[in-house]
């Protein structure tokens, strides 16, 4: 008697997953590969494990697969015109799936993105500035409506001038003199005929 296969998945195992190879970065453990980041003077440097950098970016799998075997257990990578504060958001994304980053960040965050050729991060500051873009043309478009509703407003005439004129008929101007209408008014044409 044959047994039907089943499908054993586990929903926390990526997320664990990503969580413990964070915390052997931090502790540095079985890091493989030192990053050096360098813009302006500021210098730092981090320790990575190749695997993910590799799995994440395809800058850094590109330099993994075509580097020469080296006598020490950890390679590293230079990289310039990084910014420190740029790549530690960078590599806390590709370890968590998630960083927080000021929104004047957010278009660097992008540069450096597509600079290490990393598609989650690049589509994920890609979707947060057009959220972003949409928020301010929202705020754009409900403000002109306002304004646009204010001025409408201010247009239309007052109701206290149409009723008195109303009232009196010979304070509307088309009863007035040297508005085109005779001084005898309504009652002057009708004598002439």
């Amino acid at each position: 008697m044959e047994s039907n296969p089943v499908l054993l998945e586990s929903k926390s195992s990526p997320i664990n997953l990503l969580n413990e190879m964070q915390q052997l970065r931090l502790l540095g453990h079985l890091c493989d590969v030192t990053v050096s980041v360098e813009y302006q003077g500021v210098r730092a440097e981090f320790p990575a494990h190749k695997a993910v950098l590799a799995a994440t970016s395809k800058f850094f799998k590109e330099v993994f697969l075509n580097e020469k075997p080296v006598d020490g257990p950890r390679s590293n990578v230079f990289l310039n015109e990084v910014q420190v504060a740029d790549f530690a958001s960078f590599l806390e994304f590709v370890y968590t799936a998630r960083v927080e980053v000021e929104e004047d960040r957010v278009q660097r965050m992008l540069e450096i993105a597509e600079k290490l050729k990393c598609l989650d991060l690049s589509e994920t500051c890609f979707q947060l500035k057009k959220q972003m873009l949409e928020s301010v043309l929202l705020e754009l478009q409900n403000f002109s409506e306002s304004q646009n509703s204010e001025e409408e407003s201010a247009a239309q005439p007052s109701v206290a001038p149409a009723a008195e004129a109303e009232r009196d008929p010979l304070a509307s101007p088309a009863s007035r003199p040297g508005r085109g209408a005779s001084p005898e008014g309504p009652a002057a044409k009708s004598k002439e005929k």
